[in-house]
């Protein structure tokens, strides 16, 4: 098990009340797979520093995570698939 720290952004035409429900129910992945989600940090409607897909902003969200690499690499793939999921990066902040 490892520590990870997942940024997702979601198209910005999203509505506020569906961003939660869209975050768990890829956050339920890993807690399926036996991780855990330490901690969900929704940042709200930020300006993108260059467009993606002819959008000018995003929503932001950030999840603090302990999982296996496995189970991070599906959640991501599972990110991907959804188009309403801009963008996502996944990073260790204990690697260095």
């Amino acid at each position: 098990m490892r520590k990870y720290e997942v940024m997702v952004i979601i198209d910005p035409d999203t509505d506020d009340r569906q961003v939660s429900p869209l975050l768990e129910q890829y956050t339920k992945v890993i807690t399926d797979a036996g991780g855990s989600i330490e901690n969900v940090d929704v940042w709200g409607k930020r300006r993108l520093a260059y467009e993606i897909q002819k959008k000018t902003e995003g929503i932001y969200a950030v999840i603090n995570l302990t999982a296996t690499p496995e189970a991070v690499q599906e959640m991501d793939r599972l990110f991907g698939i959804n188009e309403q999921v801009m963008r996502t990066k996944v990073l260790r902040p204990d690697a260095h």
